[in-house]
């Protein structure tokens, strides 16, 4: 049975990152993972938008993509803003990606679980975050720092 990383690992996790890919960016101001793209960006994270209806487009200033395998290397985490079903089908293509990517973690927003697609990353090698605000937790554990 899956289980998040402890508040120490955690902590490791968002420190150790800097370039996120946010699969599932959203151009309209009240969506959540537009709102947690833009706290990204002012922590200093660099972020990778990845949306195939907004591919070419800027977000936030930030050039989208239509899929993970056309960001440029390096990518620590990526960031799953889609349903828990679809969920496994990202992690599958973050999976192919890992050794291009330098991935280090998949990290499922708040509401989005997959075990199946969770252990399938964690015997590759990846650290896994499921059902949890990558937002939230930075500043729950109080590592807000506008780097």
């Amino acid at each position: 049975m899956f289980t998040n990383p402890s508040d120490d690992d955690l902590r490791g996790i968002l420190s150790a990152t800097k370039t996120i890919a946010l699969v599932g960016a959203s151009a309209n101001p009240s969506r959540a993972s537009y709102g947690v793209m833009k706290r990204l960006l002012e922590q200093g994270y660099v972020v990778h938008p990845i949306n195939p209806g907004l591919a070419g487009q800027e977000l936030l200033g930030q050039t989208t993509f239509a899929r993970l395998a056309d960001v440029p290397g390096p990518v620590d985490c990526v960031e799953i803003f889609r349903n828990s079903e679809v969920a496994g089908t990202v992690v599958d293509e973050a999976l192919s990606e890992t050794q291009r990517l330098s991935l280090h973690t998949i990290w499922m927003q708040l509401g989005i679980a997959n075990e199946d697609a969770a252990n399938r990353a964690i015997e590759a090698g990846l650290r896994v975050v499921m059902d949890r605000c990558l937002k939230i937790e930075i500043e729950r554990l109080g590592l807000v720092t506008g780097r």
